[in-house]
């Protein structure tokens, strides 16, 4: 008696796996594990805050905000732009960069103002609910130049305030290093005018797309 043939998965069920394997990989692109790594970069970052050291928290935020232009480029240059990446990309830019400020406020030697963080914070929710019902009604409402200045800023605000207060010298020393202390001021301020005149720009563009059309 012969042996029974052996059973064949449909071809259809194969190019369905292969599809599902295909795009899977596609999401978990070099670009998108990137992102992810900033992702553990921030929470390294911010436990390294929080537990006051300094110097070491700035070298992993620098590190971890340099990963954002790394993947942005990445994603462009090889067409590795995917919905996750659209999504995860800037959460994970709000979270380092909110983060960072909320974990700063609560350090009365970083004086920094809570305010800087409810505007850093407020910006990014607001832009990113406007950018989601502009989306939605088919609108074009990506990223702005003003909004790359803006992260620029932010993110040299925060690298500046680590390493003024991981070059404070002890407190019955006069102030040795006040080259830091006025980049901090100059960048936060810089960070928070930035960041209020790229939400400006954001709301003046939505406006025009939001406006109806004359019609003929």
């Amino acid at each position: 008696m012969s042996p029974p043939p052996a059973s064949v998965e449909p071809k259809s069920k194969t190019r369905e796996g292969a599809s599902e394997a295909t795009a899977w990989h596609r999401q978990w692109n070099i670009a998108n594990q990137i992102t992810l790594s900033r992702l553990v970069l921030t929470v390294a970052c911010l436990a390294l805050i929080g537990a006051r050291q300094w110097g070491w928290g700035a070298l992993v935020f620098f590190i971890a905000a340099s990963t954002d232009f790394v993947d942005g480029y990445i994603a462009r240059k090889y067409g590795l732009v995917t919905v996750l990446g659209r999504v995860l990309d800037p959460l994970v830019d709000k979270m380092l960069v909110g983060g960072a400020f909320i974990f700063l406020g609560a350090v009365p030697e970083a004086q920094v103002s809570p305010w800087v963080a409810v505007i850093v914070i407020g910006r990014e929710l607001f832009i990113t609910s406007l950018r989601g019902l502009l989306e939605a009604a088919g609108k074009d409402f990506s990223a702005a130049w003003s909004g790359k200045v803006k992260m620029v800023l932010q993110c040299a605000a925060v690298v500046a305030v680590l390493l003024e207060l991981a070059t404070a010298p002890p407190a019955d020393w006069p102030q040795a290093h006040p080259v830091f202390h006025w980049l901090k001021v100059i960048l936060v301020w810089g960070a928070v005018i930035s960041t209020l005149s790229s939400a400006w720009v954001y709301i003046e563009r939505a406006a025009k797309l939001l406006r109806p059309q004359d019609e003929p």
